[in-house]
């Protein structure tokens, strides 16, 4: 299993929209192999920017991978735009490898 996740540092007073724009938008994740969850986690609000971590489960890299290279990755993410002001900085990345 892989678990591919983007941690997000939003300003304060712009969670509601960042989480709107998640839950507002289609993510086509049913149409790619290997795909078994998404969750979106909200973390702790700390000198005005909160944190926040995309979650999804793979089968495995390889299928994740595959996903990211797919035209459904590209229509998810066609319109995936925060308003101005939202972001405190740029998404980054951590993929991991299940082993227990």
């Amino acid at each position: 299993m892989y678990i591919a996740m983007n941690r997000f540092q939003i300003n304060e007073g712009h969670e509601d929209a960042f989480e709107a724009q998640w839950r507002d938008r289609t993510s086509h994740l049913d149409e790619v192999p290997g795909f078994r969850q998404f969750h979106l986690l909200r973390g702790a609000t700390n000198e005005g920017v909160t944190l926040y971590a995309s979650h999804s489960t793979w089968d495995d890299e390889a299928a994740f991978v595959a996903w990211t290279e797919s035209e459904a990755f590209r229509k998810a993410h066609a319109t995936a735009r925060s308003p101005e002001g939202t972001l405190a900085g740029p998404p980054r990345f951590e993929g991991f490898e299940v082993v227990l």
